[in-house]
């Protein structure tokens, strides 16, 4: 119930912090955010060490927790990185993948449209993350995959908020159809080039929310 509503508690954060309710270097008051939320400090304590791993809030010793919004360049680095590093997981899970990863690849992309059915951008990430999990995984490099993951983890918030862009979850879904499709022909440089273009479109979309949200403040 905690691990549940400390979910919740960190999703509705970042979108207050998106939407610009907080801005960088804003010290977040656990005991109003606790009344706010209706909740103990238990789950919002939980929230905020998420928000925490992340990078998109600080934790400061005996001070509290600061929003941390990182800049335009730094976003623009670690998504050209991220690209990377999954288009390496892709060139090498093209030759090592199992069938019954490949299966649970199309039962991903299957949970996908149905949350792009049901209008659900939160269970759609949620899918989504197990989708590029499964081919970290089977790149067959654990040192790879720690990296891919934790990169992943960094950039969570953002890669979630670019699903909220009309027509992106759609979007997103004919990219994995093109990554599982270059994965199942064992075709390495393919495979490669649709996760590098997968995560780049994220990026992308990304920036174009954050300058809808800045022209909808002005």
């Amino acid at each position: 119930m905690v691990q549940r509503r400390a979910d919740n508690i960190s999703a509705k954060l970042e979108e207050l912090i998106f939407n610009g309710s907080f801005a960088d270097g804003d010290r977040l008051d656990e005991v109003r955010l606790a009344a706010h939320f209706g909740v103990s400090r238990t789950p919002l304590r939980e929230a905020l060490q998420r928000l925490a791993l992340t990078g998109l809030i600080e934790l400061i010793p005996r001070r509290g927790a600061f929003v941390r919004q990182p800049g335009a360049a730094d976003l623009l680095e670690m998504f050209e990185l991220m690209a990377e590093l999954e288009a390496s997981c892709g060139r090498l899970a093209a030759a090592r993948i199992s069938d019954a990863a490949l299966d649970d690849l199309h039962v991903a992309n299957v949970e996908c449209q149905a949350a792009i059915d049901a209008g659900d951008v939160d269970r759609y990430y949620t899918e989504n993350e197990g989708f590029h999990r499964i081919i970290y995984r089977h790149s067959g490099n654990r040192f790879l995959e720690q990296e891919a993951a934790r990169l992943h983890d960094r950039l969570k918030p953002f890669r979630r908020q670019q699903l909220r862009l009309r027509g992106r979850m759609k979007q997103s879904m004919a990219e994995h159809e093109a990554i599982v499709a270059a994965l199942v022909a064992g075709e390495p440089l393919a495979a490669a080039e649709a996760l590098r273009t997968h995560v780049a479109q994220q990026g992308g979309k990304f920036q174009d929310l954050m300058a809808a949200v800045r022209n909808a403040a002005e």
